[in-house]
């Protein structure tokens, strides 16, 4: 979809910037590429055309959770745009700056509303003035960040240095039915603050949440169990939340690790044949890796604090691990923003990672 202004830049009234190129085989090989590539060129300007979308993946291409990000972001950037349809594996997108507004978008599965956060809230936080969203979809689904972790890991983080964020879970949808709703808001960075986070500080609360919709109470009880078990967390620090407005019946168990500098979140989430108890098992492994680390900032939180520092102020932070979908967001970012992120492995302190920010 082109829109009106975009359309002239195709008959040289106005230089195109160099357009950035990205081979969505890369790396990690599945939608990270392209939820950054998205809000680097929102955020600076410069277009982006990838190549072999999620070429990794065992159903590659655009689905709906992609082509949702795709449609917002060129909302927001009044984009032109070819290539965004449900199962294409090559876009071109190019921007005409980051614009506030509101905006309501539903992916009309259980695709994930944090992932389509992901593709603007960075860019949005150095927009031109406040923007409000609203995304419908997935907000507690398999291989995703759950709302939690957006909010009270990454967004606490860049409150913590000035940013303003307000997310807010009106509803939780689980997979594969879906229909969960967030609402954010999101300010302009006015003035951010290099981050330096190379410890906890001191532990502040511990929380164990399990969520259960349309589901028998039992099934949170055993999860709560087996938390007291592995960690000898109290009755206070554990309990169930059992929403009556979600559209479609699930689980999840969410551990929460406040520290003065940082908050992890750990969580698993149930699924047909898988026993309470195992649920709470892999949540708790999580939880018990961080807590064996010295460094602050787990391996997702890692991955998501680099590109937000890059187009801000920048900083340093120690993680326990880099994944390998934090070696591909640094390729990307380093595409747009040449040498912005580099890491140096710290004995017996995990990975300390140098972000170069553009407000520096």
């Amino acid at each position: 979809r082109a829109h009106p202004e975009a359309g002239r830049l195709r008959e040289g009234l106005t230089p195109m910037p160099d357009v950035v190129a990205l081979d969505g085989r890369r790396g990690e090989g599945g939608g990270q590429i392209l939820r950054s590539a998205l809000a680097l060129s929102l955020a600076t300007g410069r277009p982006v055309r990838v190549e072999a979308i999620r070429a990794g993946r065992k159903q590659p291409g655009l689905l709906r959770q992609h082509l949702t990000a795709v449609r917002l972001a060129a909302a927001i950037g009044h984009a032109y745009v070819t290539g965004d349809a449900l199962g294409s594996s090559e876009l071109f997108f190019e921007p005409q700056g980051c614009r506030a507004g509101t905006h309501h978008v539903s992916v009309g599965t259980a695709g994930s509303t944090s992932l389509v956060a992901q593709a603007v809230l960075p860019a949005l936080l150095f927009a031109d003035g406040p923007t409000e969203l609203t995304i419908e979809g997935g907000t507690h689904a398999p291989s995703a960040p759950p709302f939690e972790f957006l909010d009270r890991a990454w967004a606490r983080v860049l409150r913590d240095h000035g940013a303003h964020l307000d997310l807010h879970l009106e509803r939780p949808g689980f997979f594969p039915a879906g229909g969960g709703r967030v609402r954010i808001r999101v300010e302009p960075w006015r003035a951010p603050r290099p981050l330096r986070l190379l410890e906890r500080g001191r532990g502040t609360n511990t929380e164990a949440v399990a969520i259960i919709a349309r589901l028998p109470r039992h099934v949170a009880e055993r999860e709560l169990a087996r938390v007291a078990h592995h960690l000898g967390w109290t009755e206070a620090q554990r309990r169930i939340e059992a929403p009556t407005h979600a559209p479609g019946p699930g689980n999840a168990l969410v551990l929460e690790l406040q520290h003065e500098y940082v908050t992890e979140v750990c969580v698993a989430f149930g699924a047909r044949g898988v026993r309470a108890e195992q649920v709470a098992d892999a949540a708790c492994r999580a939880a018990e890796s961080w807590m064996a680390a010295t460094a602050p900032v787990g391996r997702y939180l890692a991955d998501q604090l680099m590109l937000p520092l890059a187009l801000g102020a920048g900083g340093t932070y120690r993680a326990t691990e880099l994944s390998l979908h934090s070696r591909t967001n640094m390729e990307v970012i380093d595409a747009f923003l040449p040498g912005a992120v580099t890491t140096e492995q710290v004995e017996g302190h995990g990975v300390e990672v140098t972000v170069r920010g553009r407000l520096a």
